[in-house]
């Protein structure tokens, strides 16, 4: 077991675990904390507690300071900065032409780190772009694409339910949903209904899954034949699950009735399998697509979430199953990585001056090795340019 304390970064923003050493430190707090890029501003979620050692990523990094008042100012500063680096990337995005669309600039605690988020449909060829942004801002600069839900995430806003989206206030983590959720709790499955404004499934299907799920262990369902303790067969035509009460259309003397019994008051046996509501052609492929988009983004948040993790502590060991995914999911896509690594070099290696060819030959050639940048996935990192370097 070791003592430690939950940091977040960002509203609803994932938690990670620190040494609290000798600080008396109590939820709420501001802190200055150093993560692998760089120093870091965050806030206390919880008071100190003992977690075991299997769910800490050692070594456990320590907490360095209390916010000083000093540290709030600096932290209120990079916030009203990060809004013009906003503004002139939107710019050069605009110069270069580039079909991407930014949804938010953000500053380390220290400035050494400039990180720019984005979403597009494809992967792009930004390079050019990096190269102009690190030449204004005089700092390492990082963009990274990032999915819709991802986007609402940073963006925020006001769903159906009249309440603020759930990812945005209170969901560190997006939680699996499916349509078998919807089903469960008996409601529209028109695919408008129960899809957010990031148009994925909505996250709070979850929310009442398991009181449904239990509650649904005791229901019959529409169309199915029942048994009333009255002594009467009938089918059911509606349910109430939350009230526990069955609309069942009963035959009394040649006339049909509809009774209302509480589902004790039933004997049937349950038909899983029956339709709960017939779907039109066109709601059955969108749903199934919503489906499928569920599953890919849970793949890739699954990926997101790890990489973020190693980036924020330092972490670069993975296991061997992760990596072998997503080496087979970076292979079978046609990106702009797989294509343009070759022809990329020789962009790199022509742009060099003569004098320096024989530093690159030493160095192999890596074009990442220029200008201190790295390529990983979508996301290129580049470094500020001193004077007489290209």
């Amino acid at each position: 077991m070791a003592e430690v304390v939950s940091v977040r970064f960002r509203t609803a923003g994932k938690l990670y675990y620190f040494d609290p050493l000798d600080f008396e430190i109590k939820k709420g707090d501001h802190v200055i904390v150093e993560t692998a890029r760089g120093m870091e501003y965050g806030t206390v979620i919880g008071e100190r507690r003992e977690v075991a050692e299997e769910n800490i990523v050692r070594p456990l990094k320590p907490i360095i300071r209390i916010a000083t008042p000093e540290d709030d100012e600096k932290e209120a500063d990079n916030l009203a900065v990060r809004e013009d680096a906003y503004k002139i990337c939107k710019e050069k995005i605009a110069k270069h032409g580039l079909p991407m669309k930014l949804v938010e600039a953000e500053y380390t605690f220290d400035r050494k780190k400039l990180m720019f988020y984005f979403t597009a449909d494809n992967r792009i060829d930004f390079r050019e772009l990096v190269k102009d942004l690190a030449a204004v801002f005089k700092t390492r600069i990082e963009l990274r694409q990032i999915g819709v839900r991802d986007e609402i995430k940073l963006l925020g806003g006001v769903g159906m339910c009249g309440r603020e989206f759930c990812c945005h206030s209170y969901l560190h983590e997006f939680v699996p949903v499916s349509i078998k959720m919807a089903k469960e709790q008996n409601l529209s499955l028109n695919p408008a209904n129960v899809s957010g404004c990031c148009g994925r499934l909505m996250c709070c299907l979850k929310n009442e899954e398991e009181t449904y799920e239990e509650l649904n262990r005791t229901m019959p369902g529409v169309g199915d034949n029942v048994k009333t303790n009255d002594g009467y067969n009938g089918e059911v035509v509606s349910i109430n699950v939350l009230r526990q009460k069955v609309r069942v259309v009963i035959e009394i003397k040649d006339e049909k009735e509809i009774r209302e019994y509480n589902a004790s008051e039933l004997y049937f046996k349950k038909n899983s399998k029956k339709d709960r509501e017939v779907l039109s052609e066109e709601d059955r492929k969108a749903l199934e697509l919503l489906e499928k988009q569920e599953r890919e983004d849970r793949m890739e948040n699954e990926r997101e979430q790890e990489e973020e993790r190693r980036e924020m502590m330092g972490d670069n060991n993975s296991s061997g199953g992760e990596k072998k995914h997503f080496d087979k999911k970076k292979q079978s896509q046609k990106s702009f990585d797989n294509q343009g690594k070759k022809k990329e070099k020789k962009e790199w290696k022509d742009d060099k001056p003569d004098r320096n060819k024989s530093d690159n030959k030493k160095k192999g050639g890596n074009p990442s090795q220029k200008n201190g940048g790295h390529y990983h996935n979508n996301r290129r990192e580049s470094r500020p340019r001193h004077n007489g370097e290209e």
